[in-house]
C-alpha cells in the first residue's frame, strides 16, 4: 500500500494539491457521503438489489484518494494502520464480538 501512498503524493505534488489534515478529513467525510448517496440511489433506497455501479466505484475511488491524502498529511502508513485495525478486530472476535464495546476501543 505504500506504493499507493507514494502515487497519490506524487499526483498531489505534480498538481499542487495541498491541504491541512482538517481539510483532508472534511474531504473524506464529504466523499463518503457521496458513496452513501449513490448506494441509496442505486438500490432505490433499499428496495432493490445493489449491483456493481460505475458511479459507486468512482465515489469509492474518491474516498480512497481522500483517506490516502489524509494519511499522507499525518505521515501515517496506511498499511500499518490497517494491520493494527485487523489485529484489533481479531482480538474482538476472540471475545465474541466485532463491534466496539466502549468508546475507548
Amino acid at each position: 500500500m505504500r506504493s499507493l501512498q507514494k502515487k497519490v503524493q506524487n499526483f498531489c505534488e505534480t498538481n499542487n494539491i495541498t491541504g491541512t489534515p482538517e481539510s483532508r478529513l472534511m474531504d473524506t467525510v464529504s466523499e463518503l457521503g457521496e458513496v452513501a448517496k449513490e448506494v441509496l440511489l442505486a438500490s432505490n433506497y433499499g428496495k432493490s438489489a445493489l449491483r456493481n455501479n460505475e458511479k459507486i466505484e468512482m465515489e469509492i475511488g474518491d474516498v480512497i484518494f481522500s483517506i490516502i491524502t489524509l494519511s499522507n498529511s499525518l505521515e501515517i502508513n496506511i498499511e500499518d494502520a490497517l494491520d493494527k485495525a485487523l489485529e484489533k478486530y481479531n482480538e474482538r472476535l476472540a471475545k465474541g464480538h466485532l463491534g466496539s464495546e466502549s468508546l475507548n476501543d
